[in-house]
């Protein structure tokens, strides 16, 4: 009868434990937990601080009872895992409530202790008033605070899924926000031209959002005097617990009723490194294919430890939810006698901004540049359904794709509706090792409420292979600023569209319905670059050109993409 620990709860440890009991009854199964809660709904904290889960029951998805009842698995909440020593297969544990310590042997240990939030060295960032979320108490505090202290103004430092959540739900609070991202973009996981749409949108429900802005100092300013409505003082904005005064990189100073570190994340290694376990180059727990760590005997899962990337195949750290459930219950499989390899991890994941919706799978392009992998990319922006169907919203998807072999690299969308439809799509053909090709001819569910005749995966992958085939020439958004003396920029679209939407600077413009009698006003030994809003209509003026004789290049994505990049 096997003995199996199991280290830490949430994602991968209680997958690990339902299916180790799922795969045997006699196994022995014990799970540590140093919080209270073994098992809760960490992607939902957020929406229950917003209020869009009203109950917070709905958060806790087992508890140490439910476990035993359904899986006879002994949880053991409130109990720290302090030692691994692995000669002897023992792990001392230290009771947090009485302060006592045990050991228990083991046969197999897995390890998912999770990722802390990073919280960086500045000057005043510890005090009341500065919270981070990783877990139930979290959240409790961050509801308690504001309540406590009539937070009126918030300010979330980090463009992530956190920190993104954690504005949003603010917003929804009526909390006046501010956001301040050090990078260029907020969600890093898309490139910036993608995260222009949703910069559009942050700034357009009010939020101040602050890129290429740090925090570099904290001061605490404590109140002095509570006000007595007895005595007639105004209590309505009363900071009891007091205020915090940001010092940020560009010289300005911010006051605000309460901060959240939202800026990432790191794996938990200190019981894996104190064991003598081996700790990868990214700070990450070190597993092979199977994934054991340098100890056959001890496996290791989630957000703390380093994985194979699905493209590249090079070690990589993914704190998502999907890989660490699904790697707890490989580790299952794999204590219990089985022989399963994990098979890398594309990164997958969406977030949710207000009325948007932004989501990726695969490399971006910083990452391609950075891993010096040749690709191509192309730009479609497109109904979510039939555009004469009501309450079609556009979809702008980004797709990356090896120039040689078609094979799909990455790929990334952004709308209202229907994202998260497109790149879950994507991910699997990526899965599956399609190329750009073969994606033309995948076959989806059309009717007028649900999709397109040609959907958005298809036309992008109809761009693709166009420009494959070498049936159109492409130009890029970050390559128009720098067009040549022997460039000219045509714009395809309506007058009428340039007043209402925007023009590109010194750009020409012949409506591509009147391309055909106007041709003779563009200059033959000059390279044409073709633009138009989306790209589709400078396909139609390209091709005219190309079969007239002219050099020509067509503006992939359009002004659309042009714009974003710009937000």
């Amino acid at each position: 009868m096997p003995k199996i620990l199991i280290i830490g709860g949430v994602a991968g440890g209680a997958s690990a434990a339902a299916r180790a009991r799922r795969l045997s009854e006699d196994a022995e199964i014990i799970m540590f937990e140093r919080g209270n809660y073994v098992s809760f709904a960490n992607c939902g904290l957020p929406y229950h601080i917003g209020g869009d889960i009203q109950d917070r029951s709905k958060l806790l998805l087992q508890t140490p009872e439910s476990f035993l009842a359904r899986f006879n698995v002994d949880v053991r909440v409130m109990n720290e895992v302090v030692s691994i020593q692995r000669e002897d297969k023992t792990v001392t544990v230290k009771n947090l409530l009485d302060g006592s310590e045990y050991t228990e042997s083991y046969d197999f240990l897995l390890l998912s202790p999770g990722a802390a939030p990073i919280v960086p060295p500045i000057p005043g960032i510890e005090n009341p008033l500065t919270f981070s979320l990783r877990n139930i108490p979290d959240m409790d505090s961050i509801i308690n605070s504001i309540q406590m202290n009539n937070v009126q103004h918030a300010t979330v430092v980090g463009g992530g899924f956190i920190g993104l959540e954690m504005m949003e739900a603010f917003h929804q609070l009526g909390i006046k926000t501010t956001l301040l991202e050090l990078a260029d973009q907020v969600m890093t996981p898309v490139d910036p031209e993608m995260a222009g749409f949703v910069h559009q949108e942050i700034r357009a429900k009010g939020i101040d959002l602050r890129l290429g802005t740090a925090l570099t100092g904290v001061e605490y300013l404590s109140e002095t005097h509570i006000a007595s409505e007895e005595a007639g003082e105004d209590s309505i904005n009363q900071h009891i617990h007091g205020q915090l005064q940001l010092s940020l990189s560009t010289g300005d100073t911010l006051i605000t009723d309460m901060l959240i570190m939202a800026i990432g994340v790191r794996p938990e290694v200190s019981l894996a490194r104190a064991a003598g376990l081996q700790i990868g180059e990214l700070g990450g727990i070190w597993v092979n294919d199977a994934l054991q760590t340098s100890d056959p005997s001890i496996y290791a899962v989630g957000d703390a430890i380093e994985e194979k990337d699905f493209v590249t195949g090079k070690q990589t750290v993914v704190p998502l939810a999907g890989p660490a459930n699904r790697q707890g219950r490989m580790a299952a499989d794999n204590m219990l006698g089985a022989n399963e390899t994990y098979r890398g991890t594309q990164g997958t994941a969406i977030c949710k901004v207000f009325d948007l919706a932004v989501a990726s799978t695969g490399k971006n392009e910083k990452q391609l540049k950075r891993e010096d992998i040749s690709y191509d990319k192309v730009y479609v922006h497109t109904a979510s359904h039939a555009s004469y169907y009501p309450g079609a919203e556009v979809v702008s998807l980004k797709l990356m794709y090896a120039p040689d072999s078609g094979k799909i690299l990455g790929a990334q969308a952004v709308g209202k509706d229907g994202v998260d439809k497109r790149i879950d799509i994507l991910a699997v053909a990526q899965r599956a090792g399609m190329t750009v090709e073969q994606l033309q001819h995948v076959e989806l569910t059309y009717a007028p409420p649900y999709g397109s005749a040609k959907d958005v995966i298809n036309q992008a992958a109809f761009v693709a292979t166009n420009i494959m085939k070498g049936d159109v020439k492409a130009i890029h958004y970050d390559q128009i600023a720098n067009l040549s003396d022997d460039q000219v920029l045509l714009d395809v679209r309506n007058p009428i569209e340039l007043q209402n939407v925007g023009t590109f600077p010194g750009a020409i413009n012949i409506p591509v319905d009147q391309l055909r009698d106007r041709m003779n006003e563009l200059p033959k030994d000059k390279e044409i670059v073709v633009a138009c809003q989306v790209g589709l209509r400078g396909n139609v003026a390209y091709r005219q050109l190309a079969n007239n004789g002219f050099k020509a290049r067509n503006l992939v994505g359009g002004y659309r993409t042009w714009r974003a990049s710009n937000q």
